[in-house]
């Protein structure tokens, strides 16, 4: 036989050792294995983590000089600062971190920033470099645009005890937030109130009310009347929906004005707020919250659009009359928030039928037909359920929430006061953002 193929043959059926080798194979290549997946975990956090520093750090730039806190010129020691203060987390090290350009282009007035950090890998293998370096790009726009937000805060009787209490909490940080920017001599943004439980308070905005009146005799209700006196007193300032063919718009309550039925059997002592930059003012109408009755939500997001409709400036006072829609020069949001499923409504309703509390499916279709007309007119809208349990009630706030991108959430559903105050501490950060960078 052939020495070599009788070598071969020997070493092919030879198993002493076998487990060993395979065992040495299998182990190095776990080993390298779990190492990869180490060093990519090192650089996606980090990459992340410098990507949201670099982000707030524009963004917040871009706003100082908007609101003329800061000249353009003193932009880069203004990013560098809040870069290097928030971007040294998990594998980065501050001294690693460098700001490698910032362009502030006049003509565009947009802000433009790339950063990068080196990073020691955890397992450099096959004598590949120790160090990484991770680069992040972002960008903002600072402009003259202004902010228009509207805040539908829900006051029904279920709201009563913790839960006000919370959602107070809640509302008092998020418009001194959405305020937190705004200059004593060139304010950007303007917040406007709308508590809501079985119909809405208008305030100032009550001479824009119709209020039917009882039919007697077996006669029909005059709906044509003017307002004057409801059914078993003065006017109370209450409306429930606009009935008719402008039930789904925002138009002048010149050409339709908004009812008051008949049947509407309480009024919230809240009244709503117009757009405003007196963080005073908001913070003392919402201390002054109380709950009860049933949740016509569909109202409540009826006159959110009002307050930030220039349909209906003429019958405003003159600081808070909203801005005309120009996405360029102004913004406008609503934040609707509700404990529960919409379950009251008037229009389309029989006279023999009493709504208070038994109208869901009729308040949903309505505030769903609300919410499309207001994200047709320009206007975004977050949501936010607080303790919801009823699937229905989820629907609604989903539907009506715009859809945002991967980057902003406007859907939340929230358990607790602090996931509450986290929720509106959260919009009122991406209302800036998105202000700045569309």
């Amino acid at each position: 036989m052939n020495p070599l193929r009788t070598a071969v043959n020997s070493f092919l059926a030879a198993r002493a050792g076998n487990f060993a080798v395979m065992t040495a194979a299998v182990s190095a290549a776990l080993v390298l294995a779990a190492g990869f997946a180490l060093n990519i975990g090192q650089v996606t956090m980090t990459r992340s983590n410098l990507l949201n520093a670099l982000d707030a750090a524009v963004t917040s730039t871009a706003r100082d000089i908007t609101t003329g806190r800061l000249a353009p010129d003193k932009a880069r020691e203004t990013v560098e600062a809040f870069l290097f203060a928030n971007g040294g987390t998990g594998f980065a090290d501050t001294n690693n971190i460098t700001l490698d350009s910032l362009t502030a282009d006049r003509a565009a007035r947009t802000l433009r920033a790339v950063a990068s950090v080196n990073i020691e890998l955890a397992f450099p293998v096959f004598g590949t470099a120790s160090t990484r370096k991770i680069s992040v790009e972002s960008a903002a726009v600072y402009s003259d645009k202004k902010i228009e937000v509207a805040m539908m805060l829900d006051v029904t009787g279920s709201m009563a005890g913790r839960k006000l209490t919370d959602l107070k909490n809640a509302a008092r940080n998020a418009v001194e937030t959405l305020l937190a920017s705004n200059s004593e001599t060139n304010p950007r943004v303007r917040v406007a109130l709308v508590p809501y439980a079985t119909a809405v308070n208008t305030g100032v905005l009550s001479n824009t009310v119709h209020v039917e009146r009882r039919p007697t005799g077996g006669e029909p209700p005059r709906l044509d009347a003017p307002f004057a006196a409801a059914a078993g007193g003065g006017f109370d300032g209450c409306a429930t929906e606009r009935k008719g063919s402008l039930q789904f718009t925002d138009a002048s309550p010149y050409d339709a004005m908004v009812n008051r039925d008949v049947r509407l059997s309480y009024c919230p002592s809240d009244a709503l707020r117009p757009l405003t930059t007196d963080l005073d003012e908001l913070n003392r109408s919402i201390r002054r919250f109380r709950a009860s009755g049933y949740t016509a939500g569909h109202i409540g997001i009826q006159w959110s659009w009002y307050l930030l409709s220039p349909n209906w400036a003429p019958v405003l006072p003159t600081a808070a009359k909203p801005a005309d829609h120009n996405p360029g020069k102004v913004s406008k949001y609503a934040i609707l928030m509700t404990d529960g499923e919409f379950n009251t409504a008037y229009a389309g309703v029989g006279r023999s039928e009493t709504p208070d509390g038994a109208q869901t499916r009729r308040s949903s279709n309505y505030a769903k037909r609300l919410c499309d007309a207001m994200k047709a007119d320009g206007i975004e809208i977050f949501t936010i359920g607080f303790m919801l349990n009823e699937a229905a009630a989820k629907d609604v706030m989903r539907d009506c929430a715009t859809e945002g991108g991967r980057t902003v959430r406007h859907y939340f559903e929230t358990s607790t006061g602090a996931e509450l105050d986290a929720a509106f501490q959260e919009i009122a950060a991406n209302i800036e953002r998105l202000a700045l960078t569309k």
